[in-house]
């Protein structure tokens, strides 16, 4: 459970230590792979809190979020749609209702802010 949390920590402090600079052009697919890096991340601190954790679901779970929204991003730009938006919207749901469940759980079981 730890081991997303301390490689994020990581990758932060070496995103903000370092100067680099994604060009326009990978802008959409940079933000729904960290939409997808996030959404995977709530959903496994949930399952561990509900005991139903699997290293090999969390890293299938992640692959699959940015393989098929990295693929409506590219089909988006292909058509000219901004299909990308049907992602950001997608993950964003799924986080907010992974936050949800964490708060529920946090709250209800944990005995968490009472």
């Amino acid at each position: 459970m730890w081991l997303p949390i301390i490689f994020l920590m990581i990758g932060l402090l070496l995103g903000f230590m370092t100067d680099v600079a994604v060009p326009d052009a990978y802008s959409h697919y940079l933000a729904v792979v960290v939409l997808a890096g996030f959404d995977t991340l709530l959903g496994g601190a949930r399952a561990h809190l509900e005991k139903q954790f699997s290293d090999k679901a969390f890293i299938g779970g992640f692959l699959l979020n940015v393989v098929f929204a990295s693929s409506l991003v590219f089909l988006g730009r292909q058509l000219g749609v901004e299909l990308y938006l049907a992602a950001v919207f997608a993950l964003g749901v799924r986080m907010f209702n992974n936050l949800g469940r964490l708060r529920r759980i946090l709250i209800d079981e944990k005995k968490i802010f009472q």
